[in-house]
């Protein structure tokens, strides 16, 4: 029985653990949707139809997020108020740092591919984004 709680545990420990590597990071250039964001006790609520989209630009660990409404030209409308943003490494983890003037704060990037974005906030709240994909009335 103490195998199995030992094989649990060390499960849990890995699967926690962010797989994102610095190479990964230029993923995040680009618009990405949020989908679900998953609250401290485990519940979900879902985005199905969203108003706006996040925007990331990133170069060399510097950028901004910027909120951007989609059109259905396939232009985008913004108020144009960006967030300043840096990622930063702290023991084999990467975190996105927003700075505004409203405040500044942190999320640690869980998942990072080519479709599928994953934050957390220091709340233990995760958002799971997907990347964009502009209307089609095809």
């Amino acid at each position: 029985m103490k195998k199995i709680g030992l094989i649990l545990f060390f499960f849990t420990l890995i699967s926690c653990h962010s797989d994102v590597k610095s190479e990964d990071l230029k993923k995040l250039n680009g618009y990405w949707e949020i989908k679900e964001v998953t609250l401290a006790d485990g519940k979900t609520k879902d985005y199905k139809v969203n108003e706006t989209i996040d925007y990331f630009s990133i170069k060399n660990t510097i950028g901004f997020r910027q909120k951007v409404m989609p059109q259905f030209d396939g232009k985008f409308k913004t108020n144009d108020i960006k967030e300043t943003i840096k990622i930063v490494e702290n023991k084999n983890v990467f975190y996105i740092e927003y700075n505004t003037q409203y405040g500044k704060w942190k999320e640690e990037i869980i998942t990072l591919e080519d479709s599928l974005l994953v934050l957390k906030s220091k709340e233990n709240l995760e958002y799971t984004y997907k990347r964009f994909r502009p209307f089609s009335f095809k």
